[in-house]
């Protein structure tokens, strides 16, 4: 069995069956309170960009965090093992980048002081149900399909992170201290936690007898917040603020979120025709396009292609809504566009697989075949991009490899019995000894059942050897080295 296999996915095949236990038990009115989480190229990159100068600062690898986006917009955040999530609530909330930077500098506080430690000993002790807060059951998360351009995911979750990621007042304090000192290292102000703080604790953001979900988790004394301030107020970097560019980014991450989250009617209220900004062209097109108004949803994003020919995300919303509304081959160049602008997404690479699967001709099946396996290099559990990979490969014909690649799908989804079906009906049709014949056996040893399962499937064996030509006289021309055979599926 590979060990990096086995290791990498042990955590994340517990919390499904953790999961899965935990929806049984609630039944349907739990699931319908059920978490998803986001997947967005520019939301994570925008994340990403504040995130990992900040970690570098704590002394956290940057590469080792996953950031997770949560369909909540609740006011939230949290961290805990080697996972920050944030609430596209928390997002859309803030005023300034400065103040989602206090929210990720005071989660890095929490990391970096292993705060997460006493929570899960406590889930320990709580049994199944509390692992499956969202710690944890971001685990089970694989990348999927972006239907409505943030690609959604319902973890079907009943145990909220109110008290699996409570923390004490001492450990709030530390963390707030430890986080002036990672925005001073990289010389940002703190003046966006008093205001986001100080705004929080002013409206309390109470509906009904609902208190906000962040206070339930990160408790905020008055000792506390008046300890961040006096700290604070002594960096030399209190005063800078956020540049316009900036600040104009940050709306257009709002607008998106608002765009894809929000009602239509609510959306096209917040940004009237009256309203020609960027933000609000982003926000409309986007909102059309939720209502099945193909043509004012991409009189709007076009918009802002022609003004920004060189966005990728512009293109890859375009693309979006050409594809979703069945006009496949006119999305395959605003989604190639993407690649050419980014050419290290997974996601972009999986939007453009789609469409030249849904063209289905000969050589659009070989370039998607191409961009697929790309995307499951970039990102290795994506369980979704094995997914259309597998499907590509039925298109051909090449059914042991499309097995293959549906064993990988379920692996990362966790489905244990599952990849090791496909792996062996994958196998015995693979030439045994060959890289692909390889990634077989070790996703099937990787979930054999507890006491063993059955022997590995022999494979199709090597053809007999042929006796060598005769030797032939000799050309002038130069040799020709062997090519070199890249496995882009292998490990």
């Amino acid at each position: 069995m590979s060990r990096s296999r086995s290791q990498r996915n042990f955590f994340r095949r517990m919390v499904i069956a953790a999961m899965a236990a935990a929806t049984a038990v609630a039944g349907p009115a739990a699931q319908a309170q059920g978490i998803s989480l986001l997947r967005d190229a520019e939301i994570e990159k925008y994340l990403e960009d504040y995130s990992w100068p900040i970690f570098e600062a704590a002394g956290l690898p940057p590469s080792s965090i996953e950031i997770l986006i949560v369909n909540d917009q609740s006011i939230n955040a949290f961290a805990g093992g080697r996972y920050m999530g944030m609430n596209s609530g928390m997002i859309t909330f803030v005023e300034t980048p400065n103040e989602l930077e206090a929210v990720i500098a005071h989660e890095a506080g929490h990391l970096k002081a292993n705060h997460s430690t006493r929570t899960q000993d406590a889930a320990s002790n709580a049994g199944v149900p509390m692992l499956v807060g969202l710690v944890l059951a971001a685990g089970a998360v694989a990348a999927g399909a972006p239907d409505a351009g943030l690609g959604l995911f319902s973890l079907g979750q009943t145990v909220g992170t109110a008290n699996f990621l409570k923390y004490s007042r001492g450990q709030e304090s530390t963390a707030d201290q430890l986080s002036i000192t990672f925005l001073d290292r990289v010389g940002h102000s703190s003046q966006g936690a008093l205001d986001l703080w100080g705004r929080m604790r002013n409206s309390q953001i109470i509906t009904g007898n609902r208190i906000n979900p962040y206070f339930q988790t990160h408790p905020m004394a008055n000792t506390r917040l008046s300890a961040l301030k006096e700290r604070a107020q002594e960096s030399p970097y209190f005063e800078k603020e956020d540049s316009p560019e900036e600040i104009h980014r940050l709306r257009l991450i709002q607008a998106k979120i608002k765009g894809f989250l929000q009602e239509p009617n609510q959306t096209l209220r917040e940004y009237p025709l009256s309203d020609q900004s960027e933000p609000a062209h982003y926000a409309r097109s986007i909102a059309h396009y939720k209502y099945s108004d193909i043509e004012n949803a991409l009189k709007e994003v076009r918009t802002l292609t022609e003004a920004h020919p060189d966005n990728p995300y512009y293109r890859e919303l375009e693309g979006q809504i050409l594809f979703e509304y069945g006009r496949t081959l006119e999305s395959i160049e605003p989604h190639r566009r993407t690649i050419e602008l980014v050419p290290d997404n997974a996601l972009f690479r999986i939007n453009l697989g789609r469409a030249l699967l849904g063209a289905g001709g000969p050589e659009q099946l070989q370039e998607a075949e191409q961009e697929l396996k790309r995307a499951t290099i970039l990102e290795r559990d994506n369980s979704y991009a094995w997914f259309e990979l597998a499907r590509v490969y039925g298109a051909q014909g090449k059914e042991p490899l499309a097995d293959l690649a549906t064993a990988e799908s379920r692996f990362h989804l966790g489905a244990k019995a599952d990849a090791n079906r496909f792996a062996r009906r994958a196998m015995r049709g693979i030439r045994r000894g060959t890289p692909e014949w390889r990634q077989a056996a070790d996703i099937i040893m990787a979930t054999q059942p507890e006491g063993g399962g059955q022997p590995l499937p022999t494979g199709v064996e090597e053809d007999a050897p042929k006796p060598l030509p005769a030797p032939e006289e000799k050309s002038d021309r130069p040799d020709v080295p062997d090519p070199i055979v890249i496995n882009e599926g292998g490990r």
